[in-house]
């Protein structure tokens, strides 16, 4: 749960606990925000609808071939199965590991992220997360890389005011590039 912490200037505090759900927001934010994503996700989407087409066909042809049905409904399911499960399923793998760190503290100012959990406490230049997306319940802040493998989670609920979710989003602009 979020606690209120006071913050002063450019500076904005979050503390929150990661949950799954924070985890699913975030590899489905990445997913649209990474060209490798984009392109897993048309794939599936592409799949999906050649599923559909397989079972149109076979339905108004009426051949009477159960196996062409049956691995159509069967492509259709598995596609879009694929496309809106795996973020959660992945999020569930991933959340132990966050969950055991305990409560997470983010300071964002100006001169980057310092993010401290029970175990660890780490600054983060700007330079290291240059994208980010916005979902409605968090910020992803996404590395450089062709792939984007790291991100950091800033979930709104973590600030302590409404308002901060807005100076939150106005440092962010400054520094780093929306996608």
């Amino acid at each position: 749960m979020a606690e209120v912490q006071q913050q002063d200037g450019q500076t904005v505090a979050l503390r929150y606990e990661p949950t799954v759900a924070d985890m699913a927001g975030a590899l489905n934010a990445r997913m649209r925000a990474t060209p490798s994503g984009r392109r897993t996700r048309r794939l599936l989407l592409f799949t999906g609808v050649m599923g559909i087409g397989v079972v149109a066909l076979q339905t108004v042809v009426g051949d009477g071939d159960l196996t062409v049905l049956v691995a159509g409904v069967a492509l259709t399911v598995l596609a879009f199965g694929s496309l809106y499960l795996l973020p959660s399923l992945q999020a569930r793998q991933l959340h132990p590991l966050a969950a055991r760190q305990g409560e997470f503290g983010a300071t964002v100012d100006d001169t980057g992220i310092r993010l401290t959990t029970r175990d660890s406490t780490s600054t983060t230049n700007w330079e290291m997360y240059p994208r980010y997306a916005e979902t409605d319940e968090l910020f992803v802040l996404f590395t450089a890389d062709k792939h984007s493998v790291g991100v950091m989670v800033l979930p709104k609920r973590g600030v302590s005011a409404p308002d901060d979710v807005d100076r939150l989003r106005a440092l962010l602009d400054e520094h780093v590039r929306r996608v």
